[in-house]
């Protein structure tokens, strides 16, 4: 199987739904997986540790302006929704849209001046059509060049389907330039869509061989930053310096453990994307609550956002500090890591996060749930790393990468995390690789009450199944009903 940086993401559920037998409805998977977490669930997290910064290190020096615009990360939720596999705030998002696309005025931005020639520069043009916003402003089929747009409050951008309206950021524009973004990230912005469009960040403009992003949330395709109320639907992007797309707060915060950022995004639904050549990840969230990201697709990414060989470069990242992220039938395909939920050493993981369905064909680490530098011997345990379910988890082929040669194949790799209970997962290994004694699957490294159920794990040539460390097993790890076959 391959998925193409064209696929089509909404078939997803149907490919997930074929690696099965005589599966359940959605209801009873979402019962049994709650029915499994509750076997394992303990609130009792450890107390945050406050690791003092090495005296010649950044986050010595940065970590007073880290604490300063910082708040304490929300405790864990159990991710229980009447909604089946939606969060039941969606409901509250879908009034919000249909709000917002009837009282927004109609422009088309054309009329103000932009040509879809691929030469123009439209930058003046869009922003007059935009103006200061409730407006739905329409891009017609084209290649229009931007040095950037910033959406202000009640602001949709409609184009005319992915490949057909395209958004290309300018030869001369900075590396650090977001290409669509919202406009007060410190004040704040509401009620934001784009929709229906191919985002290029064109990278092509840099130097072969050179990084492609700055640092912090710059050098992204489409950033929303301190955005309530966001949408982000039919859109495709392409190499980006930094990320596809990026929930996140207006900076990126390393206080500690325990603490996040302020100002983070709140209620956003990202539908139907694809990202492909992107330098770190496809899709990502960082320091915000209550993202759904559905029926997505990210591949072969370039990492060149990170030294060469040491790229980190995830097709889904649920990083630093976010809270309640639902993911829902997406797929990755070619990428260090294909789900990755976690956080740095310096920051808080990512807690309560629930994903139905997912499909990765060739990634490194198809999932990947770790918090760095609080796993491994003498690292402070992680006071934040908790709460994933996950259910119909299909990995196909795992491979070595040359993103991270470093880096063994695994279809499963779970440090540091508790409370985690994964459903009825299919593992299937690459017919061409000999594993070598390694494990399809690993939980490790301080992880403690996980429960793999109900899965099957074929064609991991002279590899094992799951591994489970003899400190780690005594800790609550359980796995029942796994099929494991050469």
């Amino acid at each position: 199987m391959r998925l193409s940086e064209q696929h089509d993401p909404t078939q997803n559920e149907a490919l997930i739904d074929g690696f099965y037998f005589d599966l359940p409805d959605k209801r009873t998977i979402l019962a049994e997986t709650d029915e499994l977490f509750r076997s394992i669930y303990e609130e009792t997290l450890p107390e945050p540790a406050r690791i003092r910064p090495k005296l010649w290190s950044a986050d010595f020096w940065l970590r007073p302006f880290f604490r300063l615009s910082s708040e304490q990360m929300p405790e864990a939720s159990d991710l229980s929704s009447e909604a089946g596999p939606f969060p039941d705030w969606k409901e509250r998002l879908d009034a919000e849209y249909a709000q917002l696309a009837e009282e927004t005025r109609e422009a088309d931005v054309t009329e103000f001046g932009a040509l879809g020639d691929g030469k123009t520069d439209c930058t003046a043009a869009f922003r007059r059509a935009i103006g200061d916003g409730g407006v739905t402003v329409h891009i017609p089929a084209g290649v229009f060049v931007v040095k950037g747009i910033e959406l202000p409050d009640r602001t949709r951008l409609i184009g005319a389907g992915k490949g057909v309206t395209i958004i290309r950021l300018h030869d001369g524009a900075p590396k650090k330039q977001r290409l669509i973004t919202n406009r007060d990230p410190k004040k704040g912005n509401t009620r934001l869509s784009v929709e229906s469009m191919t985002l290029d960040w064109n990278s092509r403009r840099l130097p072969a061989g050179s990084r492609t992003s700055t640092g912090g949330t710059a050098s992204s395709c489409l950033t929303y930053a301190n955005v309530e109320f966001g949408w982000v639907r039919y859109v495709e992007a392409v190499n980006a310096g930094l990320h596809g797309f990026d929930i996140t707060s207006p900076s990126y915060n390393y206080a500690g453990d325990g603490l996040r950022a302020k100002n983070g995004c709140r209620y956003i639904w990202l539908d139907g994307l694809n990202a492909s050549g992107f330098g770190d990840d496809g899709i990502t969230t960082h320091h915000s609550d209550h993202v759904l990201i559905s029926r997505s697709h990210a591949c072969d990414p370039s990492g060149r956002a990170h030294a060469k060989g040491r790229a980190n470069a995830n097709g889904i990242e649920i990083d630093d500090g976010s809270h309640d992220i639902w993911l829902l039938f997406n797929s990755t395909a070619r990428c260090f890591g294909g789900i990755e939920i976690k956080a740095h050493h310096n920051s808080s993981a990512a807690n309560s996060v629930h994903v139905f369905g997912h499909l990765s064909v060739g990634d490194n680490r198809s999932y990947n749930f770790r918090h760095i530098g609080h796993h491994r011997d003498g690292d402070p345990a992680s006071g934040t790393a908790s709460n994933i379910k996950a259910q119909l988890l299909v990995s196909m082929g795992p491979v070595p990468t040359e993103l991270y040669p470093s880096s063994s194949p695994r279809a499963l790799v779970v440090s540091a995390y508790r409370n985690v209970a994964v459903n009825r997962f299919c593992f299937i290994g690459e017919e061409d690789l000999d594993y070598d004694g390694m494990p399809a699957a690993a939980v490790q490294f301080k992880a403690e009450r996980v429960i793999l159920a109900n899965g099957f794990i074929e064609g991991f040539r002279n590899g094992t199944g799951v591994a489970v460390p003899e400190d780690v097993g005594t800790k609550s790890v359980i796995l029942t009903n796994i099929v494991e076959t050469p």
